[in-house]
């Protein structure tokens, strides 16, 4: 069975959108993130700073376009049963890969995924990372910092959120307490901690009255905060919402599509982490990711060949 992995924010660049720039069934999710950039995300890219590009809203947007638009360029040779789930933002677009939104639906619901976390989290929220300490000696830095752990990921990689000022704190320490490396993220904002609960119930409004269809029977749709299979959209939208404010066991998330049997996966992006992730985690898996091929032909000719 094939996996679809839908990446979180931090690896957007001028080069973002090459691989379907051109792509004429990409079209219409361009037109559709045009109508909340204000402008063609293609051309966005190209003429921003990085500074830019990482503002919160702005890069939920654009990462959920691209993974959105380059599954709409593979969608046709997706026939067979196919799972699907998404690290943070990423879970916005899994959402609709899996046929419960449109890509307009699903850009429209992150603008206002975007716009209720920036409205609670105030303008100094950051994430970090560490990798190589385990929890109980990550613990004590948390508690020194005010920090929590935002992300629990393979091999000893967990991000962390807080304070801009606390997280680079806590990133600096940690080397000194054994870590193999520590830094800062680009994403702006403490997404998945406390710091933003009260975004959450608005956030489920906007959620249980979109415009939204059944799972797809071809689709398999895994929570990415725990690896938690979805079968009702109505059931789920809390969890989703509230995803904003509450970890993501991301570890977990892995090794529930191993157990479902699972044996090759495409990390839609944007970058390639999460299938480097996957093959760390499970050597065995076959694993690629989007940002690998220059051509969407190549992407769609290693589908076929699989």
């Amino acid at each position: 069975m094939l996996a679809l992995l839908c990446g979180g924010q931090g690896t957007l660049s001028d080069k973002t959108f090459d691989l379907v720039a051109q792509e004429p069934a990409a079209t219409p999710v361009f037109a559709a993130a045009t109508a909340w950039l204000g402008e063609d995300p293609r051309e966005f890219v190209r003429t921003r700073s990085a500074e830019e590009l990482s503002e919160n809203r702005v890069s939920q947007i654009l990462t959920v376009t691209s993974t959105i638009a380059i599954h709409t360029c593979v969608a046709d040779l997706l026939a067979d049963q196919t799972a699907v789930t998404g690290y943070s933002v990423g879970e916005m677009a899994a959402w609709s890969i899996a046929g419960i939104w449109t890509a307009a639906e699903a850009l429209r619901l992150t603008g206002i995924r975007a716009r209720q976390m920036d409205r609670v989290a105030g303008p100094n929220g950051r994430l970090g990372y560490v990798r190589g300490l385990n929890r109980t000696a990550l613990q004590p830095l948390l508690e020194k910092y005010r920090c929590e752990i935002a992300i629990r990921n393979p091999d000893l990689l967990f991000v962390v959120g807080g304070a801009e000022h606390d997280v680079i704190g806590l990133c600096r320490d940690a080397t000194t307490h054994g870590a193999a490396r520590s830094g800062l993220l680009a994403v702006r904002i403490a997404s998945h901690t406390p710091l933003l609960d009260q975004a959450c119930a608005p956030l489920q409004q906007a959620l249980a009255d979109s415009r939204h269809s059944a799972i797809a029977s071809q689709r398999i749709l895994l929570a990415g905060g725990d690896g938690e299979r979805i079968f009702s959209v109505s059931n789920a939208t809390a969890k989703l919402a509230c995803q904003v404010a509450r970890p993501i066991d991301w570890a977990a998330t892995l090794e529930a599509l191993a157990e479902l049997g699972v044996d090759r996966v495409l990390d839609l992006g944007p970058g390639h982490a999460l299938a480097e992730m996957m093959q760390g985690l499970f050597p065995s898996i076959r694993c690629y990711a989007a940002d690998g091929f220059h051509r969407i032909d190549g992407l769609r000719s290693w589908l076929l060949a699989e």
